[in-house]
Formats: structure tokens, sequence, C-alpha cells
């Protein structure tokens, strides 16, 4: 899993801010203008517009946004990116700017983790898998989250090549992400996934979209395609002991033209009768999962 708007609900907001010199909040919020990211997109509503900011820029995916002008040289993004060293010692998001280096300003962010990632990740152990979170996102931050989730195997501070690199190590990996950062992760897994919510890059490099938003999908549908691969090798077997009883029967002229007909069609009707059984387990896990959707609200819904 990635964690941001996947194991979260991508919904960052601003929570705290500390302004080291004066001024900088214009600059940061122009500069978060022009990014793309969730905690750029979290940090351009809450600070109030300003002039636009005037020089080149350029994005960095994993890191932060640059910007170039008036001979200084700003950064918007992750603390080891832009120069920072010695914070991320809080379990919130941090984004920094900086100016040639030295720190203008930081901001907190928080960003609500969804009602039934608990659940899903229980349910993903109990059907024997291990599940790791790869996160670009600092330590801190990284490990609450898992704590909150219930996932042992994390690691942080991940750029976009890290995060392939890592599921190269692995052995069949599915992977469940939704940013732009995780389009390459998404690519070089062995299956993947990304919630509608995600970004078009990412959507398009998914094997699966779902789009009820709740993480319980993910289980459902490993446990889906375990079922079908168990049907399908029952329907083999069928059509092959059908055919292994029928066939000589017909060579040998036992078996009239009536009764062959009816024979083969109740052959194709048991195995459209055993297909259809996926079906009904699927009508339970959507009732099932309608019920999850009544009992949790979403953090849009909670007072502030």
């Amino acid at each position: 899993f990635d964690k941001t708007g996947t194991l979260t609900y991508g919904q960052p907001r601003l929570v705290g801010q500390q302004v080291i010199v004066d001024g900088a909040l214009a600059t940061a919020a122009a500069l978060a203008a022009k990014s793309t990211h969730p905690l750029s997109r979290a940090l351009a509503v809450s600070l109030p517009a300003g002039a636009p900011f005037e020089g080149e820029t350029s994005e960095t995916p994993g890191q932060g946004i640059e910007g170039r002008a008036d001979a200084a040289t700003w950064r918007l993004g992750s603390a080891g990116w832009c120069g920072v060293h010695g914070g991320q010692a809080s379990e919130e998001s941090e984004a920094w700017l900086t100016r040639d280096g030295v720190p203008q300003a930081s901001f907190r962010f928080a960003d609500a983790m969804r009602g039934d990632a608990a659940e899903a990740i229980e349910a993903l152990t109990d059907l024997g898998l291990k599940v790791s979170l790869l996160s670009g996102d600092h330590t801190a931050a990284v490990a609450a989250m898992a704590a909150s989730a219930g996932i042992t195997d994390f690691r942080a501070n991940l750029l976009p090549e890290d995060k392939v690199a890592a599921i190269e190590r692995m052995n069949r990996v599915l992977m469940v992400g939704d940013g732009i950062n995780d389009a390459p992760a998404l690519r070089a897994a062995h299956a993947s996934m990304a919630p509608a919510t995600a970004a078009d890059i990412g959507r398009s490099a998914a094997d699966f979209v779902f789009t009820g938003g709740e993480l319980a999908t993910v289980p459902f549908i490993i446990e889906t395609a375990r079922r079908a691969a168990t049907i399908v090798r029952q329907n083999l077997a069928l059509a092959i002991g059908y055919n292994a009883v029928a066939v000589p029967l017909a060579i040998c002229g036992l078996v009239t033209p009536l009764i062959a007909a009816v024979a083969m069609s109740s052959s194709s009707m048991i195995v459209v009768i055993n297909a259809l059984r996926l079906r009904g387990r699927g009508a339970h896990a959507e009732q099932r999962a309608t019920a999850n959707r009544s009992a949790s609200s979403h953090p849009s819904e909670e007072p502030a």
C-alpha cells in the first residue's frame, strides 16, 4: 500500500505552520498553486492567494516543487530535498519552504485514515498475505499510520524509483496506490489497484480501479479471484469428466442424438450454475460494504 490517498482519504488539511521569515507565506502559496501534489493543493487552499510566482518552476516527483526567481532558488517540499535537517519529529506530514537552502517556513498536515483501512488489512492478513506500507513521507508519519492500520512492515522516505526497487525485490506483489508518484510502482507490480480518486496516470497504470472508496474492495477482489480460479478448475474437471465418459459412448453408438443433446445441454447448465456461485458471494459482499459505509462517516462530515 501507498499511504497518502490510499490508506488515507487523500484530503490533507493544514494543521500547523511556522513562519521563519516574513513574506514566506505568499511565496509558499504561489509555489503551491503550481504543484499537483496533495499537500501543495491543501496549502494553496489554506493560504491567502496572492500574486502568482514570477519565474520558472519544475516539479520533482516525490520531492516537491522548485522555483527560480530574482537569482534565488525556492523549494517547497520534503525536508531532505529542501536541505532541512533535524526536523520530521511530528507524526503529521510536513512540507518546508526554503530559499537557497535556508528555511523560510514549515507546514504540518493531517490526513484521516480511511474508516475501513484496519479492517481491510486484517482481512488481507487472514487470507495469508503479507502487507507492507511504502511511502515517501517521513518516518514518524509513516510509522504512526502503519501502527493505526495494523501494518508491521513499513518503509518511509521512498522516491518513486525506491518503491519500484522494493517491489522488484518481492514476489508477486499487488500494489495499491493513487498518485503520480505511484505510477511506476503500479506498473512494476504483478497486479495493481487504484481508487477512482487517483490521479489520471495512476488509474491508467493500474489493472483495477475500485469506485466505492472502501479498502475492503482489495481483500474482496483477491478472495473473488481465488474463488474464480477454483471454479474454473472445477468446471474444467467437469468438462473433462463428461467428455471422458460421453465421447466413447457416442463413438460406440450407444448414445442416441436425443440423449446426446440432453446430456450436452445438462453439462453446460451445470458449468454455468457452478460459475453463478460467484454472483451470490458478490451480492453478499456488496451488502456488507453498504453496511460499512453507513456505519462510518467521511472526514468531511465530521465537525472541524
